[in-house]
């Protein structure tokens, strides 16, 4: 296996893994978040995998390569991952290519699928069930098997350069601790087999599994820093309407949910895609209450529709980031910060760049929640631009009132910038190549 060694491989071997990778990049391999950066500075720190040894040191090319260094979800070895080039998770054991014919189940048939559960003969009151949807659901477990990959704890997974990118990948954070990612250019998964729920909605809707970062169960101190994530040549759009509604093949980019806690998301691109970030996975969930501690700051939201984030229950803090709207874009903006159940947002000094004039009332929406701090955002619209106060626009255009006592006050945090410098700041510090 190129370039990916074992504990018990030759030192000479191993020495000539480590000097793969430049000086510049192994020495970002070994950072650690600094401290104050964030909710992932909490307790010890988040320091991935800078204690490894020689032995768990790797540089990567592919699928095959980066699961043999991971080791398994449940290898805790502190271990550094380099990313080199373009790694495609729609591969075989072999590296080569496949897609959703190798996937399907032999009793899948896409066209007996849609004839069984169109509106017109399903009716809109039930989940689809029975034999294709059976067929359906083994599609899918097969896909999920191989595309979705669980990291241990004490890992760091950095890309070599400004082109490392993982295509069709879904990493997942579970019941995992002490974990680094950046420098890595993501491409959301495609799921080749969405449910069609009837029941989602009046009119029904077709759901997706499959996000491309997922921090759950439990899982902490988490650095998310200096990556991109996009739907990449695949939009929504492409793939048209089924039963008038979006044949959405996606779900979200970086979520965060089910008691996972002390998350820092900052210097990342986050572009062309609908659902981006979750926070909270459910209203019921309650023992999330107390969990879900993330700061979001300086990244760069770029043609988005929603859930930017999108928060139950969480104390997130979420400043200095840069809003970008184009009219043009394949995704139509529908709301920004998302208000859910018990949710603790502080946010402050971010900026909203629209190419046309956009109610600022619309900028936060209310899902169940009843509070939300908000200090400092500026919002930028075609014919005029001034700080706004987005929860008293908020009020003014909703039967439902918002206040802002949120009950706790950031500590940990680095500097927040004055908002008219945040465009430029952002624009030139986010996104993978830019780690100073």
């Amino acid at each position: 296996m190129k370039k990916v060694f074992s504990s018990v491989l030759a030192t000479s071997l191993l020495a000539m893994s480590v000097s793969s990778v430049s000086a510049a990049s192994s020495d970002l391999g070994t950072e650690v978040l600094k401290p104050n950066d964030g909710w992932a500075a909490s307790g010890e720190g988040t320091t991935g995998g800078a204690k490894a040894d020689v032995n768990h040191i790797f540089t990567v090319t592919n699928k095959s390569e980066l699961l043999q260094a991971l080791g398994g979800a449940n290898l805790n070895t502190p271990k550094i991952i380099y990313i080199k080039g373009t790694i495609d998770f729609n591969v075989d054991e072999n590296n080569q290519p496949i897609g959703p014919e190798f996937y399907a189940d032999p009793a899948y048939d896409f066209n007996a699928y849609l004839e069984a559960y169109k509106p017109e003969k399903w009716g809109l009151d039930n989940e689809v069930s029975g034999p294709l949807e059976d067929a359906r659901a083994r599609s899918a477990q097969r896909q999920k098997q191989q595309i979705t990959v669980n990291i241990g704890s004490n890992t760091t997974i950095i890309g070599i350069g400004d082109d490392a990118k993982i295509i069709g990948g879904s990493f997942v954070l579970n019941k995992s601790e002490n974990i680094i990612i950046r420098n890595i250019e993501f491409e959301a998964p495609v799921d080749f087999f969405p449910q069609w729920d009837p029941t989602d909605g009046d009119y029904g809707e077709w759901n997706s599994e499959y996000d491309n970062l997922t921090v759950t169960n439990n899982t902490h101190n988490v650095w998310i820093d200096h990556n991109k994530f996009t739907d990449g040549k695949h939009h929504d759009e492409d793939f048209g309407k089924v039963f008038g509604r979006t044949y959405q093949q996606h779900d979200g980019l970086l979520d965060v949910t089910n008691g996972a806690d002390y998350v820092t998301i900052s210097y990342n691109v986050l572009e062309d895609h609908d659902k981006t970030s979750l926070i909270g996975s459910s209203d019921s969930k309650s023992t999330d209450e107390g969990h879900l501690k993330v700061t979001i700051h300086h990244n760069y939201y770029k043609n988005l529709t929603q859930r930017l984030p999108r928060v139950r229950y969480g104390q997130v803090h979420v400043y200095n980031n840069y809003y970008e709207f184009n009219s043009n874009s394949d995704y139509e903006f529908d709301y920004a910060l998302g208000v859910g159940v018990k949710s603790k947002i502080y946010a402050e000094n971010n900026y909203f760049d629209f190419d046309t004039d956009v109610d600022p009332g619309k900028i936060i929406k209310d899902w169940k929640g009843t509070s939300i701090y908000e200090d400092g955002s500026f919002v930028n619209g075609k014919s005029s631009g001034s700080q706004v106060d987005l929860v008293a626009a908020h009020n003014k255009i909703s039967d439902i009132q918002l206040d802002e006592n949120v009950g706790w006050q950031p500590t940990l945090f680095t500097k927040v910038y004055p908002t008219q410098s945040v465009p430029a700041l952002v624009k030139a510090k986010a996104g993978t190549g830019k780690i100073d």
